[in-house]
């Protein structure tokens, strides 16, 4: 659908566009803005996915490892009552 969207020529003219409309000491300004987005956006999803895989693997620690450890506390107290 999008095949050939971006060819040099496409990209072309949308700089003269974006030259006519926001005049040639504007679009340093938007670029420059356009690339600090850009940059914030990838630092915040990738603060995001470390922050999700955190959470997941303290779940998973909390539900794989809160059986065996309340079984091998209840064995040690039972351990020592039976003996006494």
């Amino acid at each position: 659908m999008f095949e050939g969207l971006f060819q040099p020529m496409h990209l072309l003219f949308i700089l003269v566009i974006g030259l006519i409309f926001f005049g040639p000491r504007r679009l340093p300004e938007l670029g420059a803005g356009l690339g600090k987005g850009i940059r914030e956006f990838k630092k915040a999803m990738a603060e995001g996915g470390k922050e999700f895989n955190s959470v997941l693997s303290d779940g998973e620690k909390k539900a794989t490892g809160a059986p065996h450890q309340a079984a091998s506390e209840e064995g040690q107290k039972e351990g020592p009552a039976k003996s006494a």
